[in-house]
Protein backbone atom coordinates (compact mmCIF):
# COMPACT_ATOMS: atom_id res chain seq x y z
CA UNK A 1 0.00 0.00 0.00
CA UNK A 2 2.89 2.15 0.80
CA UNK A 3 4.45 1.89 -2.63
CA UNK A 4 0.93 2.93 -4.99
CA UNK A 5 0.69 5.78 -2.58
CA UNK A 6 4.10 7.32 -3.74
CA UNK A 7 4.43 9.53 -6.43
CA UNK A 8 6.67 9.23 -9.80
CA UNK A 9 9.90 11.17 -8.12
CA UNK A 10 9.47 9.54 -4.78
CA UNK A 11 10.32 6.23 -6.35
CA UNK A 12 12.82 7.68 -8.22
CA UNK A 13 14.70 9.28 -4.77
CA UNK A 14 14.16 5.83 -3.14
CA UNK A 15 15.95 4.11 -6.03
CA UNK A 16 18.77 6.40 -5.90
CA UNK A 17 18.59 5.87 -2.01
CA UNK A 18 18.99 2.13 -2.52
CA UNK A 19 21.80 2.70 -4.93
CA UNK A 20 23.80 4.69 -2.38
CA UNK A 21 25.77 6.82 -3.94
CA UNK A 22 27.65 8.23 -0.94
CA UNK A 23 29.14 4.88 -0.60
CA UNK A 24 30.73 5.28 -4.26
CA UNK A 25 33.58 7.19 -1.99
CA UNK A 26 34.77 3.71 -1.04
CA UNK A 27 35.72 2.70 -5.02
CA UNK A 28 38.37 5.60 -4.89
CA UNK A 29 40.12 2.40 -4.20
CA UNK A 30 40.12 1.36 -7.52
CA UNK A 31 42.53 4.45 -8.31
CA UNK A 32 44.93 3.80 -5.99
CA UNK A 33 47.52 1.70 -8.42
CA UNK A 34 47.21 4.59 -10.70
CA UNK A 35 48.21 7.10 -8.06
CA UNK A 36 51.13 4.90 -6.56
CA UNK A 37 52.45 3.84 -9.86
CA UNK A 38 52.86 7.86 -11.16
CA UNK A 39 50.13 7.06 -14.15
CA UNK A 40 47.67 10.01 -13.05
CA UNK A 41 49.08 11.76 -16.61
CA UNK A 42 48.32 8.88 -18.91
CA UNK A 43 45.32 9.23 -20.78
CA UNK A 44 44.48 6.05 -22.15
CA UNK A 45 45.16 4.23 -18.32
CA UNK A 46 42.83 6.74 -16.87
CA UNK A 47 40.47 5.65 -18.99
CA UNK A 48 41.07 2.10 -18.12
CA UNK A 49 40.81 3.44 -14.30
CA UNK A 50 37.58 5.24 -14.99
CA UNK A 51 35.64 2.08 -16.30
CA UNK A 52 37.25 -0.32 -13.61
CA UNK A 53 35.67 2.75 -11.15
CA UNK A 54 32.27 2.63 -13.11
CA UNK A 55 32.00 -1.01 -12.75
CA UNK A 56 32.71 -1.57 -9.55
CA UNK A 57 30.16 1.29 -8.41
CA UNK A 58 27.48 -1.18 -10.00
CA UNK A 59 28.89 -4.03 -8.54
CA UNK A 60 28.80 -2.53 -4.90
CA UNK A 61 25.22 -1.28 -5.26
CA UNK A 62 24.13 -4.51 -6.54
CA UNK A 63 25.55 -5.96 -3.53
CA UNK A 64 23.75 -2.97 -1.05
CA UNK A 65 20.27 -3.79 -2.90
CA UNK A 66 20.99 -7.58 -1.70
CA UNK A 67 22.17 -6.79 1.36
CA UNK A 68 18.86 -4.07 1.68
CA UNK A 69 16.62 -6.90 0.84
CA UNK A 70 18.52 -9.56 3.15
CA UNK A 71 18.30 -7.49 6.17
CA UNK A 72 15.02 -5.97 5.76
CA UNK A 73 13.44 -7.47 9.11
CA UNK A 74 16.60 -6.80 11.26
CA UNK A 75 17.29 -2.89 9.54
CA UNK A 76 13.91 -2.04 10.39
CA UNK A 77 14.74 -2.53 14.18
CA UNK A 78 17.50 -0.62 13.48
CA UNK A 79 16.90 3.68 14.43
CA UNK A 80 18.97 4.25 11.58
CA UNK A 81 19.03 1.66 8.94
CA UNK A 82 15.37 1.53 9.23
CA UNK A 83 15.07 4.59 6.90
CA UNK A 84 17.01 2.39 3.71
CA UNK A 85 14.62 2.41 0.58
CA UNK A 86 13.58 -1.81 1.28
CA UNK A 87 12.98 -1.31 5.21
CA UNK A 88 10.99 1.78 4.48
CA UNK A 89 8.74 0.16 1.68
CA UNK A 90 9.93 3.00 -0.26
CA UNK A 91 11.33 0.21 -2.72
CA UNK A 92 9.94 -2.86 -2.76
CA UNK A 93 11.77 -6.35 -2.74
CA UNK A 94 11.06 -7.50 -5.75
CA UNK A 95 12.11 -3.99 -7.93
CA UNK A 96 15.88 -4.28 -5.51
CA UNK A 97 16.21 -7.43 -6.70
CA UNK A 98 15.75 -7.11 -10.29
CA UNK A 99 17.50 -3.42 -10.09
CA UNK A 100 20.46 -5.80 -8.49
CA UNK A 101 20.20 -8.09 -11.40
CA UNK A 102 20.53 -5.27 -13.93
CA UNK A 103 23.32 -3.55 -12.11
CA UNK A 104 25.34 -6.88 -11.77
CA UNK A 105 25.42 -7.59 -15.46
CA UNK A 106 26.33 -4.03 -15.97
CA UNK A 107 28.88 -4.12 -14.17
CA UNK A 108 30.17 -7.41 -15.63
CA UNK A 109 29.40 -5.26 -19.32
CA UNK A 110 31.40 -2.41 -18.43
CA UNK A 111 34.74 -4.60 -18.72
CA UNK A 112 34.34 -4.81 -22.80
CA UNK A 113 35.59 -1.52 -22.78
CA UNK A 114 39.10 -2.53 -21.34
CA UNK A 115 41.50 -3.80 -23.88
CA UNK A 116 41.63 -7.03 -24.01
CA UNK A 117 44.41 -8.25 -22.81
CA UNK A 118 43.03 -6.95 -19.34
CA UNK A 119 39.75 -7.91 -19.63
CA UNK A 120 39.93 -11.60 -18.51
CA UNK A 121 41.56 -10.95 -15.00
CA UNK A 122 39.02 -7.87 -14.62
CA UNK A 123 36.16 -10.64 -14.78
CA UNK A 124 37.83 -13.25 -12.28
CA UNK A 125 38.20 -10.05 -9.71
CA UNK A 126 34.46 -8.53 -10.35
CA UNK A 127 32.91 -12.21 -10.07
CA UNK A 128 34.96 -13.02 -6.99
CA UNK A 129 34.27 -9.78 -5.55
CA UNK A 130 30.40 -10.62 -5.95
CA UNK A 131 30.21 -13.93 -5.02
CA UNK A 132 32.18 -12.97 -1.76
CA UNK A 133 29.70 -10.54 -1.27
CA UNK A 134 27.04 -12.66 -2.03
CA UNK A 135 28.49 -14.96 0.81
CA UNK A 136 28.91 -12.14 2.99
CA UNK A 137 25.26 -10.99 2.88
CA UNK A 138 23.40 -14.78 2.73
CA UNK A 139 26.42 -16.77 5.68
CA UNK A 140 29.09 -14.67 6.41
CA UNK A 141 28.61 -11.95 8.11
CA UNK A 142 26.75 -13.67 11.14
CA UNK A 143 30.66 -14.76 12.11
CA UNK A 144 32.17 -12.23 14.06
CA UNK A 145 36.01 -11.70 13.19
CA UNK A 146 34.65 -13.19 9.84
CA UNK A 147 32.83 -10.57 8.76
CA UNK A 148 35.22 -7.98 9.22
CA UNK A 149 37.90 -9.51 7.28
CA UNK A 150 35.87 -10.27 4.38
CA UNK A 151 34.84 -6.57 3.77
CA UNK A 152 38.79 -5.38 4.34
CA UNK A 153 38.95 -8.23 1.59
CA UNK A 154 36.70 -6.33 -0.46
CA UNK A 155 38.54 -3.30 -0.39
CA UNK A 156 41.77 -5.23 -1.55
CA UNK A 157 39.61 -6.61 -4.70
CA UNK A 158 38.94 -2.84 -5.44
CA UNK A 159 42.56 -2.40 -5.58
CA UNK A 160 43.28 -5.33 -7.59
CA UNK A 161 40.98 -4.20 -10.40
CA UNK A 162 42.26 -1.21 -10.63
CA UNK A 163 45.53 -2.85 -11.19
CA UNK A 164 44.20 -5.52 -13.29
CA UNK A 165 41.57 -2.88 -15.53
CA UNK A 166 45.03 -0.55 -16.34
CA UNK A 167 47.72 -3.14 -16.18
CA UNK A 168 49.72 -1.74 -13.37
CA UNK A 169 51.43 -4.32 -10.59
CA UNK A 170 50.14 -4.35 -7.33
CA UNK A 171 52.94 -4.03 -5.05
CA UNK A 172 52.29 -6.07 -1.61
CA UNK A 173 52.38 -2.32 0.43
CA UNK A 174 49.66 -1.31 -1.18
CA UNK A 175 47.59 -4.86 -0.62
CA UNK A 176 48.96 -4.52 2.79
CA UNK A 177 47.83 -1.20 3.82
CA UNK A 178 44.76 -1.30 2.04
CA UNK A 179 43.49 -4.21 3.93
CA UNK A 180 44.72 -2.65 7.25
CA UNK A 181 42.70 0.61 6.74
CA UNK A 182 39.98 -1.18 5.61
CA UNK A 183 39.77 -3.04 8.59
CA UNK A 184 40.27 -0.08 11.04
CA UNK A 185 37.41 1.48 8.87
CA UNK A 186 35.13 -1.90 9.80
CA UNK A 187 36.14 -1.54 13.44
CA UNK A 188 35.07 1.63 13.94
CA UNK A 189 31.35 0.46 12.39
CA UNK A 190 31.88 -2.27 14.54
CA UNK A 191 32.05 -0.70 17.44
CA UNK A 192 29.07 1.95 16.88
CA UNK A 193 27.35 -1.33 16.62
CA UNK A 194 28.11 -2.53 20.24
CA UNK A 195 27.28 1.13 21.48
CA UNK A 196 23.90 0.72 20.49
CA UNK A 197 23.38 -2.65 21.85
CA UNK A 198 24.54 -1.22 25.02
CA UNK A 199 22.01 1.55 24.63
CA UNK A 200 19.00 -0.01 23.51
CA UNK A 201 19.64 -3.65 24.24
CA UNK A 202 18.61 -4.62 20.79
CA UNK A 203 21.62 -6.01 18.30
CA UNK A 204 21.80 -4.24 15.08
CA UNK A 205 23.62 -7.29 13.94
CA UNK A 206 23.48 -10.99 14.37
CA UNK A 207 26.80 -11.31 15.94
CA UNK A 208 26.89 -7.86 17.77
CA UNK A 209 26.92 -9.78 21.00
CA UNK A 210 30.51 -11.65 20.19
CA UNK A 211 32.20 -7.75 20.67
CA UNK A 212 32.51 -5.33 23.30
CA UNK A 213 34.01 -2.28 23.38
CA UNK A 214 37.07 -3.99 25.25
CA UNK A 215 37.76 -5.99 22.47
CA UNK A 216 37.18 -3.54 19.95
CA UNK A 217 39.35 -0.84 21.37
CA UNK A 218 42.44 -2.98 21.44
CA UNK A 219 41.74 -4.16 18.35
CA UNK A 220 41.50 -0.95 17.18
CA UNK A 221 44.71 0.36 18.07
CA UNK A 222 46.43 -2.73 17.30
CA UNK A 223 45.17 -2.39 13.82
CA UNK A 224 45.87 1.44 13.73
CA UNK A 225 49.66 0.84 14.54
CA UNK A 226 50.42 -1.71 12.02
CA UNK A 227 48.74 0.33 9.61
CA UNK A 228 50.92 3.51 10.66
CA UNK A 229 54.16 1.31 10.59
CA UNK A 230 53.40 -0.59 7.87
CA UNK A 231 52.91 3.13 5.98
CA UNK A 232 56.26 4.61 7.66
CA UNK A 233 58.15 0.80 6.25
CA UNK A 234 56.66 1.66 2.57
CA UNK A 235 57.80 4.89 2.55
CA UNK A 236 61.27 4.34 3.49
CA UNK A 237 61.36 1.33 1.70
CA UNK A 238 64.16 1.04 -0.97
CA UNK A 239 62.37 0.01 -3.55
CA UNK A 240 59.96 2.20 -3.48
CA UNK A 241 62.34 5.58 -2.98
CA UNK A 242 64.43 4.10 -5.92
CA UNK A 243 61.07 3.71 -8.20
CA UNK A 244 59.92 7.76 -7.32
CA UNK A 245 63.28 9.12 -7.05
CA UNK A 246 62.99 10.71 -3.22
CA UNK A 247 63.97 9.63 0.10
CA UNK A 248 61.57 12.18 1.61
CA UNK A 249 58.29 10.66 1.22
CA UNK A 250 58.14 9.91 5.05
CA UNK A 251 56.84 13.31 5.89
CA UNK A 252 53.70 12.18 4.93
CA UNK A 253 53.29 9.81 7.39
CA UNK A 254 52.46 12.85 9.36
CA UNK A 255 48.90 13.46 7.95
CA UNK A 256 48.53 9.41 8.54
CA UNK A 257 48.89 9.85 11.99
CA UNK A 258 47.17 13.00 12.38
CA UNK A 259 44.51 11.03 10.47
CA UNK A 260 43.99 8.17 12.76
CA UNK A 261 44.25 9.63 15.67
CA UNK A 262 41.43 12.16 14.78
CA UNK A 263 39.52 9.14 13.75
CA UNK A 264 39.99 6.88 16.80
CA UNK A 265 38.71 10.19 18.70
CA UNK A 266 35.58 10.36 16.99
CA UNK A 267 34.91 6.76 17.27
CA UNK A 268 35.88 6.91 21.77
CA UNK A 269 34.91 10.64 22.58
CA UNK A 270 32.28 11.62 20.00
CA UNK A 271 30.82 7.76 19.29
CA UNK A 272 30.82 8.79 15.75
CA UNK A 273 32.23 5.85 13.97
CA UNK A 274 29.21 4.20 12.37
CA UNK A 275 29.52 5.46 8.89
CA UNK A 276 33.48 6.54 7.74
CA UNK A 277 32.10 7.56 4.19
CA UNK A 278 30.04 10.37 6.10
CA UNK A 279 33.03 11.22 8.66
CA UNK A 280 35.43 11.57 5.65
CA UNK A 281 32.80 13.90 4.02
CA UNK A 282 31.83 15.60 6.91
CA UNK A 283 34.81 15.83 9.36
CA UNK A 284 37.02 19.07 8.52
CA UNK A 285 40.25 17.92 10.45
CA UNK A 286 39.88 14.57 8.45
CA UNK A 287 39.09 16.02 5.08
CA UNK A 288 42.14 18.41 5.46
CA UNK A 289 44.27 15.70 6.03
CA UNK A 290 43.48 13.54 3.11
CA UNK A 291 43.36 16.32 1.13
CA UNK A 292 47.09 17.42 2.01
CA UNK A 293 48.15 14.05 2.11
CA UNK A 294 46.94 13.79 -1.63
CA UNK A 295 48.55 16.85 -2.47
CA UNK A 296 51.91 16.52 -0.83
CA UNK A 297 52.09 12.71 -2.12
CA UNK A 298 51.78 13.81 -5.80
CA UNK A 299 53.60 16.86 -5.52
CA UNK A 300 56.43 14.82 -4.61
CA UNK A 301 56.63 11.79 -7.00
CA UNK A 302 55.00 13.54 -10.08
CA UNK A 303 56.61 17.34 -9.70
Amino acid sequence: MMESKMSFPQRVTGVVRLLRPAQWAKNVFVLLPVFFSGSLTDVAVLRDALVAFVSFCMASSAVYCLNDVMDVEADRQHPVKCKRPVASGAVGRVEAIIIMLLLAVGSAAMMLLLPESHRFYSWVILGVYLVLQVLYCLWLKHFALVDMLVVATGFVLRVGMGGTACGIWVSQWIVLMTFLLALFLVLSKRRDDVVIYRRTGRQPRRNTHRYNLEFIDQVTILVATTTLVCYIMYTVSPEVTERFHTEILYVTALYVLAGIMRYIQLMVVDQKGGSPTKILWRDPFIYVCVIAWALTFAGIIYL
